[in-house]
Formats: C-alpha cells, sequence, structure tokens
C-alpha cells in the first residue's frame, strides 16, 4: 500500500518580541531608551547640602518678596479709598517730615566736620556738649525758649472742645515740625497727657481754661498751613462751632517749666 504523499509542515518559529523588550539573552533590546535615562537622571533628586541651602534660601525669599508686594498693596486700597483732603494732610507732614530729616543730617554733618577741622577737639567737643544739653532742656521743658512761631488762640463758646480734640491739635503741631509748645500756662513734653474732668480739660493734672492758648516755636511757614489744610484743625474745631485764630511772629515765648527729675532706676551706660 503506497504511502500518501504530504506536504512537509512549516517549522515552529519563536514568537516575535516587540521592539525595545528586553531579553534574557542580551542584545538590542537590554538597552534602556532616552526617556528612561532621563527619569532615572531626574528621580531621585541627588542635592548636595550646598544647593539645599540655597533652595531653602530662595524660597524665603520669595515668600517675603511675596508678602510685601501684598502689604504694598493693602496700603495702596486704604489711600485709594481715602479722601482728598487726607491725602493732602498725608502729603504735606511727609513733606515736612524729610525737610525736617533733612536739615538734622546736615547739622549732624557740620558737627562732624567742625569735630574733624577744628585745632581744639577737646574744647570743640564741650562746645557742642553743651549745645545738646541746652537743646535737650528745651525739649525736655526745664529751660526756657524763645524763637519764630506762631499763637493758637481756641474760642470755645460752647464747650464743644474736649480733650481729644486739644491733642489732636498738638499732634498736628508736632507734624508740622514744632520744636516747644506751652498751652496757657503748661508746658508741653513728650509724655504731656489731656483728661476731661468735671469741671474742664486737664492737661498733665492741672485744669486749663478758655480760651485754650497755644505758644508754639518752629517755623511759621510750616506750623500755619498745616492747621488750616483741608480737613485740618481749624475746620474740625469750627465744626465744634468752636474758632481757632492762628497769628505768626518772629518772637514766640515759652518760658512755662518743667521740674527736671532724676530716673530712679535708669543710670548712663557710658
Amino acid at each position: 500500500m503506497s504511502e500518501e504523499n504530504h506536504p512537509p509542515e512549516p517549522a515552529e518559529h519563536p514568537p516575535r518580541r516587540p521592539a525595545g523588550e528586553q531579553d534574557a539573552a542580551g542584545g538590542e533590546g537590554s538597552r534602556p531608551t532616552g526617556r528612561q535615562r532621563l527619569a532615572a537622571g531626574l528621580w531621585p533628586p541627588r542635592l548636595s547640602r550646598a544647593q539645599l541651602t540655597v533652595a531653602v534660601l530662595l524660597f524665603v525669599l520669595g515668600l517675603g518678596l511675596a508678602i510685601q508686594v501684598r502689604s504694598t498693596s493693602d496700603n495702596g486700597g486704604a489711600l485709594r479709598g481715602a479722601r482728598q483732603e487726607d491725602l493732602v494732610r498725608i502729603l504735606t507732614e511727609l513733606d515736612n517730615r524729610s525737610q525736617r530729616l533733612e536739615d538734622e543730617k546736615r547739622g549732624l554733618e557740620s558737627q562732624r566736620s567742625e569735630l574733624e577741622t577744628s585745632s581744639d577737639r577737646a574744647a570743640e567737643a564741650l562746645r557742642q556738649t553743651r549745645q545738646k544739653a541746652q537743646q535737650l532742656g528745651v525739649l525736655a521743658g526745664t529751660v526756657p525758649a524763645e524763637g519764630p512761631g506762631i499763637t493758637l488762640t481756641i474760642e470755645d463758646p460752647h464747650g464743644g472742645v474736649e480733650a481729644d480734640s486739644l491733642l489732636d491739635t498738638l499732634q498736628e503741631l508736632r507734624a508740622a515740625g514744632a520744636e516747644a509748645i506751652q498751652i496757657n500756662e503748661v508746658r508741653v513734653v513728650a509724655d504731656t497727657y489731656f483728661t476731661d474732668g468735671t469741671d474742664g480739660v486737664q492737661i498733665d493734672g492741672h485744669k486749663v481754661s478758655q480760651p485754650y492758648e497755644f505758644d508754639v516755636i518752629g517755623n511759621p511757614q510750616d506750623l500755619e498751613p498745616a492747621l488750616n489744610i483741608p480737613g485740618g484743625v481749624v475746620q474740625t474745631l469750627e465744626k465744634e462751632q468752636a474758632t481757632a485764630d492762628v497769628v505768626r511772629s518772629q518772637k514766640i515765648v515759652v518760658d512755662a517749666l518743667r521740674p527736671s527729675k532724676q530716673p530712679d532706676y535708669a543710670r548712663s551706660s557710658q
């Protein structure tokens, strides 16, 4: 019986692997791709101590800048909502303060120049020390003072002016560059306070009666406009049905004195 002829069966071939897949024997499929190498280089991060310190400093700097920008934005929003007369007053006070600081800077530079060029530095230092003591005495109210300035007289027939109104007036004068102030017979110093008593306004515990007279030493060209700006002292007092009269003078005398006090605990460290 003859055998039937059958076509030979095809030889089996191993299944093909996707390109790039690593096999056990190695070859081209065992090499990582470019994306894999990039990922391996970026993670996990390898930071030195110096790089970590720089990163922390940059974070703190960025946080500080963000807070400052937000604070400036908030202040700008407050100024945008202010009235025109308030903006004028703020601008005037800033100009006056800048001018006073510039004058003080020039005075200190002049003193330094005198000390450096003087042939007798000890005598020059003593002279400047005595001059400084005299200036501090004026500020402390322990010595009399005179100079150009203004006299502000407040008449209050309806009794609407209270302690806070007089305090606001004092603050405006100080902001405008007042160097020595006397209200009626009371010398005004850094720790002066105002209270409303049963029989009227008291300054540092002393009753003061109308009219309230402010004798103020300073630059009259700065003091008077500061009181008369829109929304300033004069207009505020007029709303209380009071009158404020401002008179410039080239000689204002402030002669009410405060007793010189010695501190109980504080001592000079030099």
